[in-house]
């Protein structure tokens, strides 16, 4: 019997108003990307939402904000909007995707709902001050021990194909192992003609090397998620994607790109011989 894959769905909760450098990210409002920008979304759409999401299969479900980090704001909305949720969707792994994160934030996070938190290290340290300015990779790496310190899942990955160097790659690995994440999102790189990184410079078959590297790094019991960039380089050819170790998958719309259809994604499953978890403590 083939493995179950588990589902997780993003909701981009406030879009495009981040003041950090990032190369790889359209939120930032220095490349002046054409994608929808907004503040907080109401809490009632994004239970709505949340609903729906759960109802396609997803378990895991990510409210990310724009940003560098948590502010006091931050907090108190994440906070009200996981009790919102919780209080009417049972069963779903709550994820917050709020950029650099204190201890008391949180812990703020966790007594009100929040189940695990995600922040990514993107790349390796060396080639990180390459694609960033405007803050450390450090902070990144700082923000996933916090995690860890308050009891939180950690969710942590990276993005491949922004013009690193395989030796980038093996060290984003090394690291994301050393934090024992028990998910871990690997998103390839999209680009985008507002972005200063013009093209991506990773292959399918090199994908597929990262992923069996990942899955021996990061162990059999361990969520091993395609998220960004997969309809890019995987699309009919899922397959060798999972036989590679890959256990989840993104569904729906990513942050401000569009993703393949939820129904879609499940039929693509059948074909192939998969079961959508239906619980996250299988």
């Amino acid at each position: 019997m083939k493995k179950e894959i588990f589902l997780c769905a993003i909701n981009n909760v406030l879009s495009g108003t981040c003041l950090e450098d990032c190369k790889f990210c359209t939120q930032s409002v220095r490349y002046h990307a054409d994608i929808e920008r907004y503040n907080y979304k109401s809490i009632e759409t994004i239970v709505k939402e949340a609903k729906q999401a759960k109802a396609n299969g997803a378990l895991g479900y990510c409210l990310v904000t724009a940003g560098k980090g948590l502010t006091d704001k931050k907090v108190d909305f994440v906070a009200r909007t996981a009790k919102a949720i919780k209080k009417e969707v049972n069963d779903l792994n709550l994820i917050a995707c709020n950029g650099t994160a204190s201890i008391e934030q949180l812990r703020h996070l966790k007594e009100h709902g929040i189940d695990s938190y995600n922040h990514n290290l993107e790349t390796s340290e060396n080639y990180y001050k390459s694609i960033c300015t405007t803050h450390p990779w450090s902070e990144r790496y700082e923000t996933c021990q916090n995690v860890k310190s308050v009891g939180l899942q950690l969710c942590t990955g990276g993005i491949f194909g922004m013009g690193e160097e395989p030796e980038d790659r093996d060290s984003l690995l090394n690291a994301l192992a050393s934090l024992q994440p028990e998910s871990t999102p690997l998103n390839f790189y999209h680009p985008n003609d507002a972005l200063p990184i013009k093209t991506r410079n990773i292959s399918r078959d090199e994908a597929i090397e990262i992923i069996k590297k990942a899955h021996r790094l990061l162990g059999e019991d361990r969520l091993l998620m395609v998220a960004g960039g997969r309809e890019l380089l995987f699309d009919g050819y899922e397959d060798i994607m999972f036989e590679a170790g890959v256990n989840s998958i993104v569904i729906g719309n990513y942050l401000t790109t569009v993703g393949d259809a939820p129904t879609k994604d499940r039929e693509m499953l059948d074909r192939l011989g998969y079961r959508v978890a239906t619980t996250c403590h299988a």
